[in-house]
């Protein structure tokens, strides 16, 4: 029988880090192709106008390479990407003198890991043209209240429920205590399912 030896793993953020900061261009590039997609499109919940996506992300990529110094592992690489690109989406904004908001597009998914993506399916299970209405309808609530949120609430609950993140991780990249991550998804989910829940008794009986 012949034993195939297991791949090289591949190197870690640190590493890639480690590299970079030591020289290897090659190695940063490497976690620019990696996270680019999903700094897109965190950036594409914060801001309206889609042209100007790819420069905030860019923008987020030279200001993360500048300070990689500063990066010692002590959080995920992600986490702290993340922060930079909200600071940095955050920047553009104020500078347009526009509001951020988390797009429909957003909350519908576009990558199959993404846990909105299957919420009409999970909350509908049979698809008739008046299961498809109701659970547009649905998206369109859920997309009208996170809007509605202030911005410190929005951000936690989209880190959580579309990002995925940890309350941790959303502690160290919103630099509050995890105590206070609790209290705003909390919030966030309790202000969303208000908006949501009465369309959801209006369908024979069916629940969230």
């Amino acid at each position: 029988m012949t034993v195939i030896p297991p791949s090289p793993p591949e190197d870690s953020d640190l590493q890639l880090v480690e590299r970079t900061v030591a020289g290897d261009k090659r190695a940063y590039e490497l976690l620019v192709i990696k996270y680019q997609r999903r700094i897109e499109r965190l950036i594409g919940r914060m801001v309206r106008d889609t042209d100007i996506i790819p420069d905030i992300a860019q923008e987020t990529f030279i200001r993360a390479y500048r300070a990689l110094h500063q990066f010692r592992g002590d959080a995920q690489f992600y986490t702290w990407l993340y922060r930079i690109a909200v600071n940095t989406a955050k920047k553009a904004l104020m500078d347009m003198k526009r509001n951020p908001v988390i797009s429909e597009n957003a909350l519908r998914g576009n990558d199959d890991d993404d846990e909105t993506s299957r919420l009409g399916h999970e909350l509908i299970s049979e698809e008739t043209p008046e299961t498809v209405l109701a659970a547009r309808e649905i998206a369109q609530a859920v997309n009208a209240a996170m809007e509605a949120l202030p911005e410190d609430l929005r951000q936690a609950v989209t880190l959580r429920e579309i990002e995925g993140l940890s309350y941790e991780e959303i502690a160290t990249a919103m630099g509050c205590p995890i105590g206070t991550v609790r209290s705003r998804i909390f919030r966030a989910r309790e202000a969303i399912s208000a908006r949501v829940r009465p369309l959801l008794e209006n369908q024979s009986g069916k629940r969230w």
